[in-house]
Order: C-alpha cells, then structure tokens, then sequence
C-alpha cells in the first residue's frame, strides 16, 4: 500500500488528484475501488469541487466560523491555539475517501477534485494511505 505525502503551507484545501491519478493509471486496477486514509488528526478528506476557488474560500470560512478558535470550552491546548479545533474540524470531516475505479480511471465528476483540508495554520508534511483493489 502506497503512502503518498502532501504538503501544506497553511490552514485549507490542498488539491492532489494527480497525484491520486497517476497512482491508478499505473496500476493494472481496471474496476474496483481507490481508498484513502488521512494519517492524521488535524487535518482530512474530502472531494470537492475544484474548477472556482470561490467554492474552497466558503468551505474554508464556513468551517472556521462552525467551529471557532479560542473557545472557553477547549482544555487541550498544549499545541496552540489551533490545534483543539483542527481535531474537531478533523472530525466533523473525513479521514478515508472511496472512490470508485471504472474503466481504470477515477470515477470523479467533471467538476471534482480531491482534497487535503489542512485544520493547521502552519500546516506541514501530511501522509496519505493509498489502496487501489
């Protein structure tokens, strides 16, 4: 099973269907399944639209308003400010994707695209589990 690395520079949505891509073309998969595991806590998966970067800057500014930093409620706070609502935004999201092989390409909309949704502000060095069966 492939791990493949993304890397983030800052709090939002990082596109890595190529890389996503590439791993199904090279594989002899021609129908089945492509599954996706973040390998993190502060940060997810989703399939999002990717052709207006105006739908990732609501998404972004939507979830920052749902889920706020700075709350009294948060008592882990060890990591920085961020680092409480990064695990609640992590579980409010996804952490596995399953996207279908049809034809041995992704089974994608026109208009999607795969997603690392970084919760951070510094952001950094995410791994990606990849099985293709």
């Amino acid at each position: 099973m492939p791990i493949i690395y993304v890397q983030t520079t800052s709090q939002g949505l990082f596109e890595f269907t190529q890389q996503i891509t590439s791993i199904v073309n090279n594989s002899e998969v021609t129908e089945g399944l492509c599954t996706l595991f973040i390998q993190h806590t502060s940060a997810s998966l989703t399939i999002q639209e990717n052709a207006d970067p105006s739908a990732k800057r609501d998404l972004e500014a939507w979830l920052s308003c749902l889920v706020p930093e700075g709350d009294s409620l948060y008592t882990h706070r060890l990591e920085g400010t961020d680092d409480m609502p990064a695990h609640i935004k992590s579980a409010l999201t996804a952490t596995s994707l399953s996207i279908p092989i049809i034809n041995g390409q992704l089974a994608l909309g026109a208009w999607q695209g795969i997603f690392l949704w970084e919760h951070r502000h510094q952001g950094g060095q995410r791994s990606v589990a990849v099985h293709i069966g």
